[in-house]
């Protein structure tokens, strides 16, 4: 079920989003569904950000402006929007610029059924198309686990897309956090786990019930690009890939791999005692990759 570069998006059904101690002179937060590329619908919420005053990361035009970035969240496989952790990044990187946050095909209040990192690449395409309608110059997508090789698929297939049309479809910067390197690894105990629960009918069951994903019961065909053949063709758009050295996951290969084929344009972090994704990136993580962002985008 692989697809490439998303479309347009449409919006409906406008609500206002019930977290609003995020919101400054930029704006109240707003709350949406966008419609990917291949008609699924993606609950997703703005929020302006809370660049403080006087910083030196505030724009000319107030916090949240059009002159800040702009960070896409793209959460790890059985997140969504509203998980406490999810929320915890949003609050974090909102302190440097807006923040778009949503749910994935199959997650939360969103349409469709996952298919774990392939047709995801078009509902991080309609939130980035959404940030950029909503007037931000530059913007970058951060993703974890799951959505950590959404995002790095998401930047070569949107390269590739805008070099075919004669211009920059891209985004400005990416992160990827705890990210495979390579698609069906199963070297450690939680990914045979979690191919279980992806591949087996009882599995899915698991996830649909238990972990609140829909998980689509089709196999990938043909199987999409993988997150080191995508990183290479990236460039020059700059790259930051974090990645623990206590995941229980993916081990350090799959980082150092990346790192090897992005070459000079990307940037590693190998944290010492991090484990897996959202849960395990401590404050001061989120806020380093704030200040990255926002010296690399530009």
């Amino acid at each position: 079920m692989s697809t490439g570069p998303a479309g347009h998006v449409a919006r409906s059904t406008v609500r206002p989003y019930s977290e609003t101690s995020g919101a400054t002179g930029g704006g109240a937060p707003v709350r949406t569904f966008l419609r990917t590329a291949d008609g699924v619908r993606i609950d997703s919420v703005y929020e302006p950000g809370t660049v403080p005053h006087g910083s030196p990361r505030a724009s000319s035009h107030g916090p949240g402006g059009p002159g800040d970035p702009v960070f896409v969240i793209a959460h790890g496989f059985t997140g969504d929007a509203d998980r406490p952790h999810v929320r915890r990044v949003a609050r974090a990187f909102a302190r440097y610029g807006a923040v778009v946050t949503f749910s994935f095909r199959g997650h939360g209040a969103s349409g469709g059924r996952s298919t774990v990192g392939d047709r995801e690449v078009l509902d991080l395409a309609a939130a980035v198309a959404w940030a950029r309608e909503l007037g931000h110059a530059r913007v970058a997508t951060v993703g974890f686990s799951m959505g950590g090789s959404v995002v790095l698929r998401h930047a070569a297939l949107s390269r590739d897309a805008g070099a075919e049309a004669g211009a920059d479809a891209g985004v400005d910067a990416v992160v990827s956090v705890s990210a495979p390197a390579r698609w069906f690894y199963r070297g450690t105990a939680p990914m045979r786990r979690l191919h279980w629960l992806v591949t087996r009918p009882s599995g899915r069951l698991v996830g649909r019930y238990g972990l609140r994903t829909r998980i689509h019961h089709r196999q990938w065909d043909p199987v999409p690009l993988s997150p080191v053949e995508a990183v290479p063709r990236i460039a020059p758009t700059p790259l930051l890939i974090v990645h623990g050295d206590s995941d229980g996951y993916f081990p350090l290969d799959h980082p150092r791999t990346l790192a090897r084929a992005a070459g000079e344009h990307g940037d590693l972090w190998v944290e010492p005692g991090m484990g897996h994704a959202e849960n395990a990136a401590p404050e001061e993580l989120l806020h380093r990759i704030g200040d990255w962002v926002v010296a690399r985008a530009g």
